[in-house]
């Protein structure tokens, strides 16, 4: 399980290698092209939206030609967006590409999460996911980093060239390393009628909306954090692109040692009731900390603390949700897989939009936004019929 885990890990780690590493570059880029904080974080929204999107065909295409083929089509697309990005001359062109990047990247994140359901159910598939998120927990660990140090001997322009260094490897990695999990007896032809059909069993079913969008909300909390941190930390507190880096990894280091534990919680405690205490102490610790915010204690150290021990409650709910939202939907996993992550990225790249209108440079909103998205997973979590998946 460890290799298979590996394999889908770095490939899944495109995408938000994508998305971290040339975060320490916003404040340089926007000082470039002379473009407001507002506007450089639509580079972010925009990426995130066509990534969102663009799941909606990866996952029909996964389930009709096995899983293979949509990775290799995504990542040569993926790597075409990050050589347009490198020679973008204003921020408008640097969105579009940014697009393009989402709409190829989409495709290592919908389909490895079908890959895992091919293989296992319930606690087993918690635990590849969890072991999943573990490879891809160096993204925001190493890729800020990573940035940084680019920038230091470049410019953010060669963070996309190596960006697309990263895309011809991992084809390499898809077309002699991974093996297809659905063999040809069990794919289903993309036919309008029936992925309308998949379409509406998935809609209408309230635990895969409810734990679709649960998810959805905490991830739409970290993708808040991401288009704004790294503007709070440098230009609030002052810090370097490498004090940055390593604030950022602090914060996704509670998050993804967490996701460890769901497995062995769910076995225990059912995964079900994994999800309710999470979103709960995600809910309260944000809440609590926008409110010490707004009433003055707004020091580095207590956000950085804030953060990390409720992102360590969101660590749980992220594999779990997953496992629970595509548990009962094995014969269209792909459909159920790529019309999840398209509602989940539709919601956190809207949330950036709606945010950003508020976003004034410093903690407080940003906190205050990460916690409106904890308080609404936390209804929406109370509101979902229980559905304990198959141990």
């Amino acid at each position: 399980m460890f290799r298979f885990a590996l394999i889908l890990g770095l490939l899944s780690m495109v995408g938000p290698f994508a998305i971290d590493m040339y975060l320490p570059a916003l404040p340089n880029i926007a000082a470039e092209f002379g473009a407001t904080e507002a506007a450089t974080q639509i580079t972010l929204t925009a990426y995130f939206l066509a990534f969102g999107v663009a799941q909606l065909v990866y996952g029909p295409m996964a389930d009709a030609a096995g899983r293979r083929l949509p990775i290799v089509i995504g990542l040569v697309i993926f790597g075409l967006g990050s050589a347009g990005a490198a020679f973008a001359d204003s921020v408008a062109q640097l969105a579009l590409w940014r697009a393009v990047q989402g709409l190829g990247g989409a495709a290592v994140m919908v389909v490895p999460r079908a890959i895992v359901r091919d293989r296992y159910t319930g606690n087993d598939a918690t635990r590849l996911m969890a072991m999943v998120m573990l490879v891809i927990s160096i993204s925001p660990m190493l890729a800020p980093l990573a940035g940084s140090t680019v920038m230091a001997f470049g410019g953010w322009r060669e963070i996309f060239g190596l960006l697309c260094a990263v895309a011809c490897l991992s084809l390499a990695l898809t077309l002699f390393v991974l093996p297809e999990t659905l063999a040809p007896e069990d794919r289903e032809p993309m036919k309008a009628g029936a992925m309308l059909r998949a379409a509406r069993v998935l809609v209408t079913d309230r635990v895969f909306m409810g734990m679709t969008l649960v998810g959805g909300f905490g991830m739409a909390s970290f993708f808040v954090f991401i288009s704004s941190a790294s503007f709070v930390y440098v230009d609030q507190f002052g810090l370097s692109a490498t004090q940055f880096s390593l604030a950022f990894a602090l914060n996704a280091i509670g998050f993804f040692t967490a996701s460890q534990f769901a497995a062995p919680l769910g076995r225990r405690i059912g995964i079900t009731r994994v999800i309710l205490v999470g979103v709960s102490g995600f809910a309260a610790l944000t809440v609590l900390l926008f409110a010490l915010l707004a009433a003055g204690f707004g020091s580095l150290p207590l956000i950085l603390a804030g953060l990390f021990l409720a992102n360590s409650f969101l660590g749980v709910v992220m594999p779990t949700t997953m496992v629970v939202s595509l548990d009962d939907h094995g014969d269209i996993a792909g459909m159920a897989a790529s019309l999840g992550g398209t509602l989940q990225m539709l919601v956190g790249g809207l949330t950036i939009v709606v945010a950003g209108t508020f976003f004034d440079g410093t903690a407080t909103p940003m906190v205050g936004a990460i916690a409106l998205c904890g308080s609404l997973a936390f209804v929406l979590a109370q509101l979902t019929p229980r559905r304990e998946v198959t141990v």
